[in-house]
């Protein structure tokens, strides 16, 4: 199956999942949430919507695996595997705050090759396939062409799990502050990624992200034009690396000196 078909099938899929999640908002009881840690939430939500996401990309590629957040299916593949976060901002689920997404990447060996991205308060569906462009609700989009760090917005998440860098993380955050248009905090990096692809904010930062919070925003961005790397833009895999750095690419190198002045 050809990339463009399985990415629509891919969407038909997500936003199946989406109408669940969204009706599920609407009466959602917080004497549900479970923790798996302090700050790291999770609900029969997340459960289920990765249970429906799994049983039906199954049907599409049998011969893949599966990378997912909340356990599902643990089995990977040679070739073909997904990577899952059925309800990425559970935290702004679960509170009523708008702003939660689904994101599915498809990685093909060590490469993402489909991304999809479901805003779904919204219904902003974002995609992108190897060399086939970004695209939100089948409207192409790009990254913005802001040339320097002083007239951008940038956007990050807060770690809430291991705090042992929050000192370092937040002298970062002052200096974007003061050297940015802003820097804002929404919750999902789903979106946050999804954003800088449609031109939104020019960058993205942040650390101890997992691969299904980025797999999907990652190829968005560099579909779109973009550029995404490490703190230190070596030659790591910001999928899997824990740290991300993603840009319009015109800002990226500025980004990458502010964040070298603490890191």
């Amino acid at each position: 199956m050809l990339l463009p078909e399985l990415c629509e099938k891919v969407i038909a899929i997500t936003k199946i999942t989406g109408a669940f999640i969204r009706a599920e908002a609407q009466s959602f009881d917080r004497s549900k949430i479970e923790h798996k840690g302090l700050n790291d939430l999770v609900s029969y939500v997340d459960k289920q919507a990765e249970e429906q996401l799994v049983k039906e990309l199954q049907q599409i590629l049998p011969e893949a695996g599966f990378i997912t957040e909340e356990g599902t299916v643990t089995e990977r593949a040679a070739e073909y595997n997904w990577i899952i976060d059925p309800l990425d901002g559970t935290t702004n689920f679960m509170h009523g705050l708008p702003l939660f997404s689904i994101s599915i990447g498809l990685m093909q060996h060590a490469e993402i090759v489909l991304g999809v991205i479901y805003e779904v308060s919204h219904d902003e569906c974002f995609y992108a396939t190897k060399g086939g462009g970004a695209f939100c609700n089948d409207k192409p989009i790009r990254v913005s062409g802001i040339e320097k760090l002083s007239d951008s917005l940038i956007v990050t998440g807060y770690p809430y799990t291991d705090f042992g860098k929050t000192d370092t993380y937040l002298q970062i955050l002052k200096a974007y502050m003061q050297q940015s248009h802003g820097v804002r905090r929404l919750g999902s990096a789903a979106i946050d990624l999804a954003y800088v692809a449609k031109g939104i904010f020019e960058g993205f930062f942040e650390f101890n992200l997992n691969s299904y919070d980025v797999s999907a925003g990652v190829i968005l961005v560099r579909e779109a034009g973009g550029y995404v790397s490490l703190f230190t833009d070596n030659n790591g895999d910001p999928v899997f690396d824990r740290e991300i750095v993603a840009s319009n690419g015109q800002v990226h190198a500025e980004m990458l000196q502010v964040i070298a002045q603490y890191w």
